[in-house]
């Protein structure tokens, strides 16, 4: 039987466009797990640290994302790409920090560092912080 090809094949990114494509973006979805093993997601704010491969979370304590990363902290980020038919995923191992180093290091640089951790004190603020461990991801190149 004779198959036809419908276009050209996703190719995998390069560690670098993986990076790159991580940091130019600031919105992706979190996969956590859940008690009965089934995989739940949420759409987070993150932030990329290349450096030393560390994505950052902010959230409250009281969240289910939170919750579950304390329960088994085998997590996954999915970032799409500047098209549908592109995307990263960084996969990890996550813990949840209420550390002032770590809020601040989400933040960035703060005009008055003390009451910005105020302010996070007082909403609960904690960070999920995966320490990523394996980049891949895909893009399909049309035109």
């Amino acid at each position: 039987m004779n198959e036809k090809q419908s276009g050209p094949a996703p190719r995998s990114l390069t560690e670098e466009e993986l990076v790159k494509l991580l940091g130019e973006q600031q919105f992706g979805v979190l996969a956590t797990v859940k008690r009965s093993g089934h995989p739940a997601m949420s759409t987070v704010l993150y932030r990329w640290d290349s450096a030393e491969r560390i994505i950052r979370i902010s959230t409250t304590a009281d969240r289910l994302k939170a919750r579950q990363v304390r329960n088994d902290p085998h997590v996954a980020l999915h970032v799409s790409g500047p098209n549908v038919w592109s995307f990263a995923v960084a996969e990890g191992e996550a813990e949840v920090s209420d550390s002032s180093d770590e809020l601040l290091a989400f933040a960035g640089d703060q005009a008055d560092p003390a009451a910005y951790l105020e302010q996070q004190a007082r909403e609960g603020r904690v960070v999920i912080r995966i320490e990523v461990r394996r980049l891949y991801g895909t893009a399909l190149d049309i035109t």
